[in-house]
């Protein structure tokens, strides 16, 4: 395991546990070790207390270990795969992201850090629950693609992002889950 993406990675995850931007077992982040491996928690990680047993090296070729690794490890493999410029990637589920996207279809930010990184964001519709994770690897990293984004807002569910570095990338979910909590705030 390398010791500086799994330090970089346990830290990043303390972060956005302790801001509620990850679940106790829901959520995922990994990071691109090299072109065809990266490192990415286990299924049932608690975000918390992440030891190195926490996490799995996995390469882009499927193998036993994939059983092992988080239910969204075909979804990160994906986006390394085909959106270069993607160093780390996370799926959150903030509370706040989430309520918001249940009755609106884009995010128009009207605080200043979220105008100024996000403008507007269209919230995806999955549509159908019961064949997502079938979908999921694909049309994540498609709508990334032909959207020319770095975050997916996904109705009812949460958000996938990527990132060249672990800060930007809890940066962005952060202003993401802020910039609801503000507009649902200024609703009341």
């Amino acid at each position: 395991m390398d010791e500086y993406y799994y330090e970089i990675l346990k830290k990043i995850a303390l972060s956005m546990f302790r801001e509620r931007l990850l679940g106790i077992f829901h959520g995922s982040i990994s990071a691109k070790i090299k072109e065809n491996q990266f490192l990415i928690n286990k299924k049932g990680a608690i975000f918390d207390s992440l030891g190195k047993d926490d996490f799995i090296t996995l390469f882009s070729k499927k193998d036993y270990r994939r059983q092992d690794a988080s239910i969204d490890s075909d979804i990160h493999i994906n986006i390394y795969k085909n959106i270069k410029e993607a160093k780390f990637v996370t799926y959150a589920m903030p509370p706040h992201l989430i309520a918001y996207t249940l009755e609106h279809d884009f995010i128009m930010p009207r605080d200043y850090f979220g105008v100024v990184r996000f403008k507007k964001i269209g919230v995806y519709d999955l549509k159908n629950y019961d064949d997502w994770y079938e979908r999921a690897p694909y049309e994540i990293c498609n709508y990334m693609m032909n959207e020319n984004s770095d975050v997916m807002i996904i109705r009812g569910y949460g958000v996938f992002a990527h990132a060249r570095s672990a800060e930007q990338l809890a940066k962005k979910v952060a202003i993401l889950e802020n910039s609801c909590k503000l507009l649902s705030l200024s609703k009341n």
